[in-house]
């Protein structure tokens, strides 16, 4: 049976449109994006498979050009659209953050820098740079390394934050592994930089570890 012949409430279109869309489901939401089907499959049911075999909505948006391009029913236009449809979400929620102090949109900041660091397969640490008032300056990736780690120099930190006139910074990693749990070593050079830009009155406001789920914050669990 086609989608045009279901009920006008199970479309997965006409259902968004009724009652938005945090009431579809996953595969509900991906059919949309797929618009059509393949032979003998509704788009629901390729949405479904795709989910099946990728493991998750979140696997199948991370996945690289090739993994996305050799599964059935997609390819390097579907592919092209994603990545646009992902880098326009990504946008939006800066354009959020820009508009309003940082700390009174704590939701939105996560939201951003899981959208930017999260799909990474190496090591990234990245910086918010704020103003006075909390409002961003600039979002920098400063250091990228191998599945392990990577290499943050105080000293480039500081840098960067004074050429931007930073009065405080939110630092920011991801965890390829997806755990979401601070090693010793995030916490030291968490505490080197701390120091180092304490003696310019620049100060740090959180670090957030970006894995599998909500990322962790350094300052909600009193590591800052």
């Amino acid at each position: 049976m086609r989608i045009t012949d279901w009920p006008a409430d199970e479309r997965p279109r006409e259902k968004l449109l009724a009652h938005g869309a945090a009431a579809l489901s996953d595969a509900e939401l991906l059919a949309i994006f797929l618009r059509i089907g393949i032979q003998g499959k509704t788009a629901v049911d390729l949405a479904q498979d795709l989910l099946t075999d990728f493991g998750s909505l979140q696997a199948l948006m991370q996945a690289n050009y090739a993994e996305f391009t050799q599964a059935k029913g997609l390819g390097a236009a579907k592919y092209a659209q994603l990545q646009a449809v992902l880098e326009m979400a990504r946008r939006h929620t800066f354009e959020e953050l820009e508009r309003g102090d940082v700390l009174n949109s704590p939701e939105a900041t996560r939201t951003y820098l899981s959208q930017k660091l999260r799909h990474y397969p190496y090591e990234v640490f990245a910086c918010l740079f704020l103003d006075n008032q909390h409002h961003i300056l600039e979002f920098e990736e400063l250091f990228r390394g191998t599945i392990d780690g990577a290499s943050v120099y105080p000293r480039e930190v500081v840098k960067r934050a004074l050429a931007h006139n930073a009065a405080a910074i939110i630092f920011a990693h991801n965890h390829p592994s997806g755990m979401i749990e601070p090693s010793q070593a995030d916490k030291l050079i968490t505490d080197k930089l701390t120091q180092a830009l304490n003696l310019m009155d620049i100060r740090v406001l959180d670090h957030f570890i970006i894995g599998d789920g909500q990322p962790y914050s350094f300052a909600e669990h009193g590591l800052l």
